[in-house]
């Protein structure tokens, strides 16, 4: 068992990004994805390639999974449950559902060992430069072990409470990403209506109390009106969008907000834009507005 290896379940955006980070950091990252794709780059980046979670799990004390919906991470807590050990350690970083990830943590549970809530707040190109933060819940004297490889690819990370809390974090932080991308492409749509060049209002109005993180992330593609080097796919985002929406209304909680920026976001799906990164409601709106950039 090598202690300075960290096993990556899931190499997408997100996980490869991670792992990326992890080794410069100095750690030996252990991948392992169902895509073959990912794992030749994860390879290729450097890293070691598992033939499964099990084997990953065999040969890391502490996991990373970054899953693309509850059904996988499921399965994966299925596997590492086979091979798991007492005192073992699963960061799950994705974002889902709460009762996903409580019906994980009680299958790894059952064999010792320990699943942590730990969502992320940041995009794949945040993630990239390793401008993420981590909203950590959970044991918390299993989270203190992690402080090291949570800092080895995270900016910062917060200890924010109970299992769940993690998620519940990241359901709010989400829900501002989602109102924020929608306010910041329905302005530069204004703007480009109105004759200002998008470049200069981006500068200008990211430079001032109109600016928001989302404007200066996906501003630079909301300018050139390019989306296809996705940072958060649409077609994922219409998954996590769901899931806060979900747990609003279990709470009882109203969302207007979110409720009117959803049907912008749906329309990017339906304009084919599924695949590209969630700027692209600039795209959608830029056609309401009779394409403004192209006068």
């Amino acid at each position: 068992m090598d202690s300075n290896a960290v096993g990556m379940i899931g190499l997408g955006i997100m996980g490869s990004a991670m792992s990326a980070n992890l080794m410069k950091a100095g750690f030996k990252v252990v991948g392992y994805d169902v895509a073959a794709r990912a794992a030749a780059s994860h390879r290729k980046a450097g890293g070691t390639v598992a033939r499964s979670c099990g084997e990953a799990a065999k040969r890391c004390d502490i996991l990373v999974t970054s899953l693309p919906s509850a059904q996988a991470l499921l399965d994966t807590a299925a596997e590492l449950a086979q091979s798991a050990r007492r005192g073992q350690i699963v960061i799950e970083t994705s974002t889902l559902p709460i009762a996903a990830k409580e019906e994980a943590r009680d299958q790894l549970a059952a064999r010792g060992a320990i699943l942590l809530d730990c969502t992320l707040s940041g995009t794949g190109a945040q993630a990239r430069v390793k401008d993420l933060i981590v909203y950590a819940s959970g044991d918390r004297k299993s989270y203190r072990r992690t402080a090291k490889v949570l800092e080895g690819f995270a900016r910062a990370h917060y200890y924010v409470g109970a299992f769940g809390a993690g998620s519940k974090m990241k359901f709010v932080a989400n829900l501002l990403v989602a109102i924020h991308n929608v306010a910041a492409a329905e302005a530069m749509v204004l703007a480009m209506k109105s004759g200002l060049d998008p470049a200069l209002v981006l500068k200008v109005v990211a430079d001032g109390a109109g600016s928001s993180r989302m404007l200066q992330v996906r501003g630079p593609m909301m300018v050139k009106g390019d989306y296809s080097e996705a940072t958060m796919k649409v077609q994922t985002w219409q998954k996590d969008m769901t899931i806060i929406g979900d747990y609003a209304r279990k709470i009882d909680c109203p969302t207007p907000l979110l409720s009117a920026s959803a049907p912008i976001y749906t329309a990017a799906m339906a304009m084919g834009l599924g695949a590209e990164d969630t700027g692209a409601v600039c795209a959608v709106l830029e056609k309401m507005a009779n394409n403004p950039r192209r006068k």
